[in-house]
């Protein structure tokens, strides 16, 4: 199994590369400094699992390079290694399509715990905003003034997916998409994504058991 690593820190590329192996024995660690290594790596090793990634690269913004592969690569998970993990950015990753958050200041057991948890199917936040958030069974439409399907939408929306695979998902029209998107975030009064998740996060709500709570 292959997993990129795409840091400028050589530091945190060794320490990974240390500590990775623990999930599985077999794991080779790709090294990327930047975007443009970022992308030629994956063309090189189109096998690789999964990505992580660091949000401060050379030349460019880590959730740029995040959209790009979220386009590009739509079924490659990727989780986000940050020293950068306040409520705004964790929920912008979030809504980007990271499988998963993690602080650099997370200890090695909770890096291991979270790159498993991606690697079976399964989102995770590792900071400190993802731990005493109450548990409300995913999205509860009526607590957020939106009819259950609104609220389907909203999950799908918040796992990063484009409007054209929840109309896959949910066996409705473009059009139809569309119109719930703008009905939600009207009922969040925000104007993007990553604020519906920041809005979701200020009020303690729980999606499909991730918490983007703070808890400081």
């Amino acid at each position: 199994m292959k997993i990129l690593v795409v840091d400028d820190h050589p530091l945190i590329q060794q320490a990974l590369a240390h500590a990775l192996p623990a999930l599985h024995g077999a794991i080779d660690v790709v090294a990327a400094l930047d975007r443009e290594q970022a992308l030629t790596a994956l063309a090189r090793h189109p096998d690789c699992a999964l990505v992580l990634l660091d949000l401060t690269l050379p030349g460019a913004h880590g959730l740029d390079l995040l959209a790009q592969l979220r386009r590009d690569f739509p079924l490659l998970p990727v989780v986000v290694l940050s020293a950068t993990h306040d409520r705004a950015t964790v929920g912008a990753a979030m809504a980007a399509g990271a499988q998963g958050y993690i602080a650099k200041t997370s200890t090695p057991d909770e890096l291991l715990d979270a790159v498993r948890t991606v690697l079976e199917g399964g989102r995770s936040v590792t900071t400190r905003m993802a731990s005493t958030a109450p548990r409300v069974g995913g999205i509860p439409g009526e607590a957020l003034g939106l009819t259950h399907r609104q609220a389907d939408v909203l999950r799908l929306l918040l796992q990063g997916k484009p409007n054209k695979l929840i109309c896959r998902d949910l066996r409705l029209s473009e059009g139809t998409v569309k119109v719930h998107v703008s009905a939600i975030l009207k009922a969040l009064n925000v104007r993007s994504r990553a604020q519906a998740i920041a809005e979701l996060s200020r009020r303690g709500v729980v999606i499909d058991g991730t918490s983007y709570a703070d808890t400081h």
